[in-house]
């Protein structure tokens, strides 16, 4: 339970859930900006870096009450965790942001079907086929290919960040789970940063605006979403956030000026149709 202040946050649970969306892809966005000065590494250390140092405070984790098994379970799923958010950002540097999530969103949807047996989940796969199909650069269709192909990859690492987290949440608390998989995941990209030179050209607003992205993209969406599952259930939560590509796609057209074509809508459309329909009919209620 995170608590900043030990007040209750007040918000309804639907208004955080979009609060929390507009968060991270606001956040996104302002790290973009960043992506000429500092780089994907540089940007991606920033943020990383503040995010853990925000957790382990709000946590208040003893790390030397950490036992072995819980240390190697959080190595493994912090490493996944800086990876994804390092191959994500090199992916966005090259392709619009509304693009990089629905590609990558991909990864956990193909996660959630996995198994299944039901007839009716052919059409989410399928939905989810064509709007792949429709970004892909069959033609000079302005999407860069190692930018597309970046973010399905940063994909395949959400879904093992979900599966290393489901494990690792059996383990140990969530709070103290998610802080020292930060540590872990600041230990794999900042090195990455500060070797690239990526950070050499670092100064206090820089410093100031990276505090920003990591408040926005982790702690302030982290706090929405806690508050927000405590009041829906589990497949309403998952069903608004199958929302994050349109909301990504809106924070790349309004901050950065990155306008999409109707293929591109279409094809968002359809990875957020097939993330709607796998957790609507799921079967876990």
């Amino acid at each position: 339970m995170i608590n900043l202040s030990n007040k209750k946050i007040l918000i309804p649970a639907i208004p955080a859930v979009l609060l929390a969306m507009i968060s991270v892809q606001g956040g996104a966005s302002i790290a973009k900006h960043l992506f000429p000065v500092l780089g994907a590494s540089g940007t991606a250390s920033l943020r990383i870096g503040f995010a853990t140092l925000i957790l382990l405070a709000v946590f208040r984790t003893n790390l030397f009450k950490v036992t072995r098994q819980q240390w190697l379970y959080c190595l493994a799923y912090g490493t996944c965790l800086g990876a994804m958010n390092l191959v994500f950002y090199f992916a966005i540097k090259r392709i619009p942001l509304g693009l990089g999530v629905t590609l990558e969103f991909t990864g956990p949807l193909v996660l959630a079907l996995l198994g299944s047996r039901k007839l009716l989940d052919l059409l989410w796969v399928l939905l989810a086929g064509i709007g792949i199909a429709l970004i892909a650069p069959w033609q000079n269709n302005n999407v860069d290919l190692i930018g597309a192909l970046l973010a399905i990859g940063a994909g395949a690492l959400w879904a093992g960040y979900i599966v290393l987290g489901g494990k690792v949440s059996k383990v140990m608390e969530g709070g103290d789970a998610v802080g020292i998989g930060m540590l872990f995941a600041t230990i794999f990209v900042l090195p990455i940063g500060i070797f690239s030179g990526d950070l050499a050209a670092l100064n206090g607003e820089l410093l100031l605006i990276g505090l920003a992205v990591a408040l926005l993209t982790s702690a302030i969406p982290y706090t929405l979403e806690i508050s927000a599952l405590r009041q829906l259930p589990p497949k309403t939560f998952g069903i608004l956030m199958s929302l994050h590509p349109a909301f990504a796609a809106l924070s790349g057209l309004l901050f950065l000026e990155e306008y999409l074509s109707l293929t591109q809508w279409a094809s968002i459309s359809c990875v957020i149709a097939a993330s709607v329909g796998a957790t609507y009919f799921s079967r876990k209620a």
